[in-house]
């Protein structure tokens, strides 16, 4: 979102552009989108050829002027502009010869080749302009792989491919670079985030701050807990870990610190709090919307089944929060601090129709897209048609009379397209002249709608690039089948440590085949975290369902499992030094060093990261899956709760009162025993914290005299 300053009349032509991406995305959306691979290469135009025009080539340029010169028009140099062009040109070259492709793949003339190759690089430069080298070293690693695969031993030996035979499957097949990562976001997350920029505008995001201070503002440690549900509730609206840090960040921050949490941990609980938005329904992240397309499922089902690890992702940072909050005495919310709800309810309570609409249509089992449409014209139904206090009953009539005319141009059945653009037309002109005539003001005005389209039509860049990007990773894959060698040897690679630690372990503690899937998915988890230490989310859930998935389905887990467990790994990416986007935000709303954020982020976000190995062990937690039984689900979930208090309380050094390091240990063991599926591994792990907790509440009675606590404990010397 750092764009390089422009002069007055080049900002007003990017921001044309930014604004007739985003009005091109909402009209398809609504109306019918294009063609698959017109629609993907119009998408990838606009935002490849963008970055060139908002990124410079070096970051030391951002802190310039803007000055027009004859070699830089409008402040961006000319090859910039030359490289716009020419990415822009390379991207719709293939809808151009699309009547023609099939002839083409497998044998590019000349021309095909020079594009492809133009595209290749430009979106390399394109994606380390805006995401940095990490990704893009990745992408061209796989490519080397590609061409000189007889240089390779063993398993991952192949034929190798030519530079033309590579571009040929990158750029001419749908398994590259138009394949499915920017089929998903040209069709599902650009509506999300725009969804998400709107309901923000008009209120709603401040409506469940309101909600979230009012719950939790005046318990201990106050703030941080806002933090968290504050989080929890703008996930629902948002699926970018930096949108949420940013929104609420600017808020929990500054109070977190003015009642005495240090900068790091403060800016830190924001990061881990916001990567959850990714994975709370119903505006899952990007990868939410991938899913859908691996595995062939409906969004509801992957809705259900992200219900509990995103309660486990909350619950886990709001335990360490709340332990943290008790060890060192933190104060909560004073009622002057905390806002009134029942005043913030009566003025904001109409920007919750455009979420229920979107959620309902989600669950009704339509495309998500035009449930986005749906949620995106409610919005401007209720910003421009809605004031806080005060609405006339002309309001009132034009809010119901615009949501029935939006239900039914959307869902009425009218098979004439014309009739159905006049129709939303006719309400689209029409409502505002009446509103003027009446003198009628709105929660925002009309310009505050263009600001908003443009801000969602940026938050696309970025991800448009590293989708692209990532499709050269997933073509390599296809091309080589490297994903099936990397399977085989991962899997044996596992079957040989767990043969090792299996000769160890009494037989009861464990099976070969269990053995050999923990060791799998250990090894699955912490490639993740390091790759999640380079790129960002979604490009990390691609790589790995590519490369990881296929392995953990070979040993018999469930499709929907073994993605959810990368992907809810994957979330730990955002709080991964050191490319740790959501820890980097919030550091500098709260002025603290961004990697101690990103390490401390990082820290708060393990709380839950052992739930990924409970539902691949009990797949029950997610619901969705096969042989689903209450019982199951019940033992697992109860075990999982108790299990993230433990580790929470571990990892803070603190339950009721500070922990020897003896026992931090055996709480430790104790926690991992716990959250283990079972019964019987539970009530071990609750028998083993057993004289850790007894001497907590022994010690925690002592300093109170035999009372409960009437003030909390001084604070440390240097704890704020």
């Amino acid at each position: 979102m750092r764009f390089r300053p422009l002069t007055a009349s080049a900002a007003t032509f990017v921001g044309g552009l930014l604004l007739l991406l985003s009005v091109f995305h909402y009209y398809t959306a609504g109306f019918g989108l294009l063609q698959e691979i017109t629609h993907r290469g119009v998408h990838l135009a606009f935002v490849l050829g963008l970055i060139f025009l908002v990124f410079p080539h070096r970051k030391t340029l951002l802190e310039k002027a803007a000055e027009a010169r004859l070699l830089a028009p409008g402040g961006v140099p000319w090859f910039d502009w030359l490289l716009a062009l020419a990415i822009a040109a390379s991207v719709l070259y293939i809808p151009w010869i699309f009547e023609d492709l099939a002839f083409r793949v497998g044998n590019p003339g000349t021309l095909d080749v020079v594009m492809g190759s133009i595209l290749i690089i430009a979106l390399l430069e394109a994606t380390r302009r805006s995401m940095g080298w990490p990704l893009p070293v990745i992408a061209i690693g796989f490519m080397v792989y590609a061409m000189a695969g007889p240089y390779f031993p063993g398993l991952l030996k192949h034929a190798g491919s030519t530079w033309n035979q590579l571009v040929n499957h990158q750029y001419l097949t749908s398994q590259g670079i138009y394949g499915v990562a920017v089929g998903v976001v040209a069709t599902y997350v650009f509506h999300f985030v725009l969804f998400g920029v709107l309901a923000t505008r008009i209120g709603l995001g401040q409506l469940f701050l309101d909600i979230a201070s009012s719950v939790a503002g005046r318990y201990a440690g106050g703030p941080a807990k806002v933090s968290v549900f504050g989080s929890a509730l703008f996930g629902t609206l948002s699926g970018s870990s930096v949108a949420n840090a940013v929104t609420v960040g600017s808020l929990t921050i500054p109070a977190m610190i003015r009642v005495g949490y240090k900068r790091e941990f403060a800016g830190a609980v924001e990061a881990a709090s916001s990567t959850g938005g990714q994975i709370t329904p119903p505006v899952l992240g990007a990868a939410a919307f991938l899913m859908i397309e691996f595995l062939s499922v409906p969004y509801s089902t992957i809705i259900i089944a992200a219900i509990v690890p995103a309660f486990m992702h909350f619950f886990g940072v709001f335990m360490q929060v709340h332990f943290e909050a008790k060890r060192f005495g933190l104060r909560g919310l004073t009622e002057e601090e905390m806002p009134k709800l029942r005043q913030s309810l009566a003025e904001r309570w109409p920007t919750l129709i455009p979420l229920v609409l979107l959620v309902a249509i989600l669950v009704s089992g339509r495309t998500p897209y035009l449930a986005a449409f749906t949620g995106i014209s409610s919005c401007a139904i209720v910003g421009l048609f809605t004031r806080p206090r005060g609405n006339t009953p002309l309001q009132w009539v034009l809010l119901a009379a615009l949501h029935v005319l939006l239900i039914v141009v959307v869902f009425g059945g009218i098979q004439d397209m014309g009739v159905r653009v006049g129709l939303f037309a006719l309400g689209a002109v029409a409502a505002p002249l009446l509103a003027h005539a009446f003198g009628v003001q709105g929660r925002i005005r009309p310009l505050v709608l263009v600001e908003a389209f443009s801000t969602g039509a940026k938050y696309a860049l970025a991800v448009g690039a590293a989708a692209a990007t990532v499709g050269i990773v997933i073509g390599v894959v296809t091309l080589t089948g490297v994903g099936f060698k990397l399977s085989t040897i991962i899997t044996g690679a596992a079957a040989a440590v767990a043969g090792g630690i299996g000769t160890l372990l009494p037989e009861w503690l464990g099976s070969p085949q269990g053995l050999t899937l923990l060791m799998a998915l250990l090894m699955t988890g912490v490639v993740c975290i390091l790759l999640g230490a380079g790129i960002p989310t979604t490009a990390n859930y691609i790589i790995m369902v590519t490369v990881a998935a296929p392995t953990l389905v070979l040993l018999g887990v469930e499709p929907i499992v073994a993605h959810f467990f990368v992907f809810y790994y994957g979330l730990l990416a955002d709080i991964t030094p050191p490319v740790a986007l959501a820890a980097y935000a919030a550091s500098g709303l709260a002025g603290s060093d961004p990697f101690r954020t990103g390490n401390m982020a990082f820290r708060l976000g393990m709380a839950k990261a052992l739930v990924p190995f409970v539902f691949v062990f009990s797949p029950s937690l997610l619901i969705v899956t096969k042989g689903f039984t209450g019982y199951d689900f019940a033992i697992t979930f109860i075990g999982c709760v108790l299990g993230i208090v433990l580790l929470a309380a571990a990892l803070s050094r603190f339950f009721l009162v500070v922990m020897t390091r003896a026992e931090q240990l055996l709480l430790f063991v104790a926690a991992l025993l716990t959250i283990a599926p079972g019964l019987l591994p539970t009530l071990a792990g609750l028998a083993l914290a057993s004289p850790v907790l007894l001497r907590q509440w022994l010690a925690w009675r002592r300093n109170h005299g035999g009372g409960p606590p009437t003030t909390p404990p001084p604070l440390p010397a240097g704890a704020a």
